[in-house]
């Protein structure tokens, strides 16, 4: 691939906003209610992603079949992910490490990294643009993860072990992808985007928001979900 230089540093500029968003909120934790207006932001980024970069794509082309196939596999994985981790989740209500977020996380960033890949694969111009957006969707999300791990009780050490090893993740899976995806017909194309739109969906609104809306609900952590969404729409190229 003639861009892979551009790959590498537009892939890491995009693991090191994941990386200082939770850096940030380790070195200052954050009270209950800044926790969940961080919730509700990354959430609503997320699913601007979803609205903004995914769905048109996925539109554009509209293959039934590929759709139902790609949504489908989305949809069961995550939720066999929810079935099998689930009592983990209730070790976790008492204390302990997010196993079954922290799953989800690594997923939703595995499918960043793909995305930034495929934009690669498909034009500089669109890889770049592409990896600027999810850089604040990353920022934000490296917040929101650490900050769910400070709500288990988890060490420092924990905290930055996890948020590096998920920057790393994310790195990887766009180089990887890049590299792969490169030439891919549009039914396999269309057959990833729908699944990484089903495990986006499932972030946000049986994660992220569940979480958020644990504390006390106001009209302006609510809107932090809107700026959120408003904040990637208004993003050249997105």
């Amino acid at each position: 691939m003639e861009n892979y230089s551009q790959v590498i540093l537009y892939a890491s500029i995009a693991a090191a906003a994941l990386l200082i968003g939770g850096v940030l909120s380790i070195i200052r934790t954050p009270g209950a209610k800044l926790q969940g207006a961080i919730l509700h932001f990354a959430a609503g980024v997320i699913f601007s992603v979803v609205a903004v970069e995914l769905l048109p794509d996925i539109m554009a082309k509209h293959n039934t079949l590929e759709i139902v196939i790609g949504f489908g596999t989305g949809v069961l994985l995550m939720l066999a992910i929810q079935y099998f981790l689930e009592p983990k989740k209730e070790q976790e209500a008492s204390g302990g490490f997010p196993i079954a977020f922290m799953v989800i996380i690594g997923i939703d960033l595995l499918i960043d990294g793909v995305l930034m890949g495929i934009g690669f694969a498909t034009s500089q111009e669109a890889g770049v643009l592409l990896a600027v957006a999810l850089s604040v969707e990353l920022l934000s999300l490296g917040m929101a993860t650490s900050t769910t791990l400070g709500s288990s009780g988890a060490s420092r050490k924990i905290k930055i072990l996890s948020i590096l090893g998920l920057s790393v993740l994310v790195l990887d899976s766009a180089l990887v992808s890049a590299t792969l995806l490169s030439g891919i017909s549009d039914a396999y194309l269309e057959v990833i985007l729908s699944f990484g739109l089903a495990a986006l969906l499932f972030l946000v609104t049986e994660e992220l928001l569940i979480e958020a809306h644990e504390n006390k609900q106001t009209p302006l952590l609510t809107a932090a979900f809107f700026a959120g969404f408003l904040l990637f729409m208004l993003l050249p190229g997105s």
